[in-house]
């Protein structure tokens, strides 16, 4: 596997014939689709489980969860917040294609933990429009997976708001850390 820790500081010139990162990795999907035969997979994931996680590149959900291919629905975003969308993506993934049980993970050294709202601001300040999302900072990783616990129970859209369990993944250590929901 190619981690970014074996990639060039700086992007090979396009006159090497290298190309662009896309073009990187739109000829390794050549390579893999060379080798591939349809899983005869349904979209409904086999646990009946969906995870929601931190886009953090350092997370390898499969990995770090024990996951194969079809076994959940995964959604990620910037700090594995429960945002408007995830419930979107949540209330799709239980209604349409049959999952019960949510996992919510944060992890450790979150780059949310190091912004503020003033970063919205920043962004209006520079291109004259606010966004229309808030950034959902935190300074406290346990408290934010309550506050997304809580968000994903008391949402009237999903159908199974009992099996919701939270987590911080240490980076350094790879293990998991439950979150009681109470604390």
């Amino acid at each position: 596997m190619t981690t970014s820790a074996s990639l060039p500081a700086t992007p090979a010139p396009q006159a090497s014939g290298v190309g662009s990162v896309t073009d990187r990795l739109v000829e390794a999907n050549r390579k893999y689709a060379s080798a591939f035969s349809d899983p005869g997979m349904d979209a409904r994931p086999v646990l009946q489980v969906a995870v929601v996680a931190c886009m953090d590149a350092r997370l390898d959900l499969h990995a770090a969860l024990g996951l194969e291919l079809g076994d959940c629905h995964t959604i990620r975003n910037a700090g594995g917040v429960v945002t408007d969308d995830t419930i979107r993506s949540l209330t799709i993934s239980q209604r349409a294609l049959g999952t019960r049980a949510v996992i919510l993970i944060h992890h450790t050294g979150c780059g949310l933990e190091s912004l503020t709202e003033d970063f919205r601001h920043e962004l209006e300040d520079e291109v004259g429009q606010r966004p229309a999302w808030a950034v959902e900072a935190f300074r406290d990783v346990d408290q934010d997976v309550r506050q997304s616990m809580q968000r994903v129970r008391t949402n009237p859209f999903l159908l199974f708001r009992d099996d919701v369990r939270g987590f911080v993944f240490d980076v350094h250590t790879g293990l998991l850390r439950e979150i009681d929901p109470a604390s």
